[in-house]
C-alpha cells in the first residue's frame, strides 16, 4: 500500500488539519477486501450515539412535561373561578341594605376560595415537579449536545479516513490491479480487480451514508439548543408563576376580602347610624306630642267652666220646670177640688130630691 498523501482537500471535500493525522491512521486499518469490516465501518460510534439518544428519550418521556401549558391554563381558570369581582364595591352597593345577604355572599366566597386555594396549591406542586423535570432535561440536553459534538468530530475522522482510502483505491490500487489483469490475461486477476471495484463502491456508499449522518448531526446541534432554550423559557415562566404570579393572586384575593370586610362594616355602620337617627327623631316627635298633652292637661282644672255653666243652666232649667210643673199641679188640684165640691153638691141635691119624692109617694 502506497503512502497516503496528506491533503486538506480530499476528493473535493475540505477537512480540518486537526483531524487528518487521526484520519490517516484510521485509513491504514481499512481493508476493503474484508466485507465484514466494511459493513461494520463506523458502526461503533453510531451505536454509542443511538444508545445515548435512547437513554435521553427514555428520561424525557418518563418526565412528561407536555402538560405544563394545560396546568397553566387550569391555574388561570381556577383563579377566574374565584370571581373576585363579586366582592367589588359596586356589587356591595347594589346589595345595600340587605346585610344578611351580604354576609352570606361573603361566606360563600370564603368557602369557594378555600376550595380554590387547595386546587392552586395542587397545581403549584405539579408545576414545581414539572420545573424540576425541565431542569433535569436541560442538563440532559447539555450532555446530549456534547455527545453530538463528539459524534460529529468522530464522523469527520471516519469520513476523512474513508475519503483517503477511497482516493488511494481509485487512484492507485484499482488501476494497478487492472493493469496486472490486462497484462497477465488471467480471468481471476480480472475478477479480483472487478471485485475490488465493487467493494470500493460499497465502501464509498458507506462513507456517503456517514456524510448524511454528519449533516444530521450538524442539524441536531441547533435543534438541541432550541429545545433546551424552550425548556429554559418554560422553567422561567413556571418559576415566575410560582414565586410571583400565584402569590400576587393570593395577595389580591386577601386584599379583596379585606376591602369586602371594610365595605360590609361601613354598610352596617351606615345602617346603625340611620336607625339611630330615625329612632331619635321618632322619640323626639313622640316626646313633643306627649309633653304638650301632659302640660295642657296639667294646666286645666278637673272640671271645665263650660261644663259647670252647662250643668248650672240645665239645673236652673230643671228647677224652673219643676216649679212650673208644681204650680200647674196646685192649680189643677184647686180646680179639681172646686169641681169635686160642685160634684158633691150636685150629688147631694140630687139625693135630697130623691128622698123628698119618696115621702110624698107613701
Amino acid at each position: 500500500m502506497e503512502q497516503i498523501v496528506d491533503k486538506q482537500d480530499i476528493n473535493g471535500v475540505a477537512f480540518s488539519e486537526s483531524i487528518l493525522p487521526a484520519a490517516r491512521e484510521l485509513a491504514k486499518t481499512i481493508d476493503v477486501a474484508d466485507a465484514q469490516q466494511i459493513e461494520q465501518y463506523a458502526v461503533g460510534i453510531q451505536s454509542r450515539i443511538a444508545d445515548f439518544s435512547d437513554g435521553v428519550l427514555a428520561n424525557v418521556r418518563n418526565r412528561d412535561t407536555g402538560y405544563v401549558g394545560t396546568m397553566m391554563g387550569d391555574l388561570l381558570g381556577t383563579i377566574k373561578g374565584a370571581r373576585i369581582d363579586g366582592l367589588s364595591p359596586t356589587a356591595l352597593v347594589n346589595r345595600i341594605p340587605i346585610i344578611g345577604k351580604l354576609f352570606n355572599g361573603f361566606k360563600k366566597f370564603i368557602s369557594r376560595y378555600e376550595k380554590i386555594e387547595v386546587q392552586i396549591d395542587r397545581i403549584t406542586a405539579d408545576l414545581e415537579t414539572a420545573r424540576m423535570g425541565l431542569l433535569k432535561d436541560i442538563g440532559l440536553f447539555d450532555l446530549m449536545f456534547d455527545h453530538n459534538k463528539e459524534y460529529f468530530k468522530e464522523l469527520e475522522v471516519y469520513i476523512a479516513a474513508g475519503e483517503l482510502k477511497a482516493k488511494e483505491l481509485n487512484d492507485t490500487l484499482i488501476p494497478e490491479l487492472k493493469r496486472r489483469a490486462e497484462g497477465s490475461g488471467d480471468p481471476l486477476a480480472s475478477q479480483h480487480a472487478n471485485d475490488m471495484v465493487q467493494m470500493t463502491r460499497r465502501f464509498e456508499q458507506k462513507v456517503h451514508n456517514l456524510k448524511l449522518s454528519k449533516t444530521i448531526s450538524m442539524q441536531m446541534a441547533p435543534q438541541i439548543r432550541l429545545v433546551q432554550n424552550n425548556n429554559r423559557i418554560l422553567v422561567d415562566k413556571i418559576q415566575t408563576s410560582i414565586l410571583n404570579t400565584i402569590p400576587l393572586w393570593k395577595n389580591q384575593i386577601i386584599i379583596a376580602m379585606g376591602i369586602f370586610r371594610q365595605a360590609k362594616a361601613l354598610t352596617m355602620q351606615k345602617e346603625v347610624d340611620k336607625m339611630t337617627n330615625e329612632l331619635l327623631l321618632k322619640n323626639s316627635r313622640m316626646l313633643r306630642e306627649t309633653s304638650a298633652g301632659v302640660v295642657g292637661m296639667g294646666e286645666k282644672g278637673i272640671v271645665e267652666i263650660e261644663t259647670l255653666k252647662k250643668v248650672n243652666a240645665d239645673l236652673i232649667a230643671t228647677l224652673e220646670e219643676t216649679i212650673a210643673i208644681q204650680q200647674k199641679g196646685r192649680e189643677a188640684r184647686k180646680s179639681a177640688e172646686l169641681e169635686l165640691v160642685k160634684i158633691e153638691a150636685e150629688l147631694k141635691n140630687k139625693l135630697a130630691g130623691l128622698k123628698s119624692g119618696g115621702r110624698h109617694a107613701g
